[in-house]
């Protein structure tokens, strides 16, 4: 009985609906735009995690690089921009790889020559947002990259500053086709490289990875991409990762001695874990989730403003129908039934519309970084509740103004 009670509220609330379509439909659609900004953005948000913790995984948790300013990541205003120290200078960079040979880790000196090249072969050319590496023969493996064919760049190489390039895979799929590039010449601002390697795919998810990188020995980028005061980057891996803060607590004391610093001043250099660096990035992704829960709950009361306006405007329309009810027999508590389901269920219908359009919009954005698709689960159940607590706050008062009032003044409304 209960149950067919039920379906006949879900019945009649439809026909309701139904009736008076424009306002809502208005109403829906507020709602399903506060569910689309939770929904999307959060999906955003958890597919971008999602590909960060992928990406840096790959570096191991064995892995930190020295550099000559934090890596520290702030979004919005209030976050402060870290003054760099002075530059870590190639012959610091070199003094400290040959000094550290001793120590149980893998040393590899590395800068971005430039961010906006454009690489060509024959008739064809990339977009001018290439990112091209000045790496050594020890920084593939200490980035976490791994080759799909060819072979990295030899110390031989690196000595002689030879014409070579080992290219990412949207390098090889824009120049080379299916064609193997291993051996093929490009051409990167106005100079030739012999490709001799290709690495795995990577993905580029909010600017990391290495599908659109080109890596050339250190020796000739310094020659062919020359800039003043270049600062340079020192990865080191170590064998294990339990021997990390051990190996840490090494090159902070070799570093201090390689940039002449006095024993009481401070270090003018910073030291970055990888998976620290991912864990700062998530966490500033949590300041976005926070902005889109923000907004989407001032759309959400928005929102259930204008439903309650639609309810009490339904209970005056409908006031001699609410008479008829009362006079047959129907009680308070079923016309508060009554009016409370309608109001949940043009909130679900919101819902639903804003969970599939904030699907769609939060994996676009995913896939325009190239983060994976993702079903936040989670997230759809949340907003569910949120549609049945806007519905049952919107609809308490309409419902129980409409089950106070009285059969006899009802059924003379005109």
């Amino acid at each position: 009985m209960f149950k067919g009670a039920y379906f006949e509220n879900i019945k009649i609330a439809l026909q309701s609906i139904k009736s008076q379509l424009l306002r809502t439909v208005i109403t829906g659609l507020i709602i399903a735009l506060g569910i689309m900004a939770l929904v999307g953005i959060l999906t955003a948000i958890d597919a971008m995690k999602a590909s960060l913790s992928g990406q840096f995984a790959l570096l191991g948790a064995n892995t930190f690089s020295i550099q000559n300013r934090g890596s520290s990541i702030n979004i919005g205003r209030g976050g402060k921009r870290q003054k760099p120290f002075s530059a870590i200078t190639f012959r610091q960079a070199q003094e400290f790889k040959e000094r550290f040979n001793d120590q149980p880790a893998l040393v590899s000196i590395a800068y971005i020559a430039t961010g906006v090249a454009q690489a060509g072969y024959e008739s064809k050319k990339t977009n001018p947002n290439i990112q091209v590496w000045a790496a050594d023969e020890n920084y593939l493996e200490t980035a976490g990259y791994e080759l799909e064919s060819g072979r990295d760049i030899s110390e031989g190489e690196v000595k002689k500053g030879s014409s070579v390039a080992v290219i990412g895979q949207d390098i090889k799929t824009n120049l080379f086709g299916k064609v193997d590039p291993i051996g093929k010449v490009l051409e990167i601002g106005g100079k030739k490289y012999k490709v001799i390697g290709l690495v795995k795919p990577k993905g580029n998810a909010m600017g990391f990875g290495g599908d659109k990188t080109i890596f050339v020995p250190i020796t000739k980028a310094r020659a062919n991409f020359s800039r003043a005061n270049q600062t340079y980057s020192i990865n080191v891996m170590t064998l294990r990762a339990e021997m990390l803060d051990p190996v840490i607590s090494e090159a902070t004391s070799m570093m201090r001695k390689v940039r002449r610093l006095d024993p009481k001043a401070d270090n003018d250099f910073s030291i970055t874990k990888s998976d620290s660096l991912s864990q700062q990035l998530i966490t500033s992704l949590g300041f976005i989730a926070l902005a889109a829960i923000i907004i989407a709950t001032i759309t959400l009361f928005g929102a259930s403003i204008a439903l309650m306006n639609i309810m009490l405007v339904s209970v005056t329309e409908r006031t001699k129908e609410i008479g008829i009810r009362k006079a047959i027999g129907a009680k308070k508590k079923t016309i508060r039934i009554q009016f409370l389901t309608e109001a949940v269920v043009i909130c679900l219908l919101g819902g639903v519309l804003g969970i599939i359009m904030g699907l769609g919009i939060g994996n676009l954005i995913s896939s325009l970084v190239d983060g994976s698709f993702i079903v936040p689960w989670n997230w759809m159940i949340l907003a569910i509740i949120i549609c049945l607590v806007v519905g049952l706050i919107s609809g308490i008062y309409p419902a129980y103004k409409a089950s106070k009032l009285d059969p006899i003044d009802a059924l003379r409304y005109e």
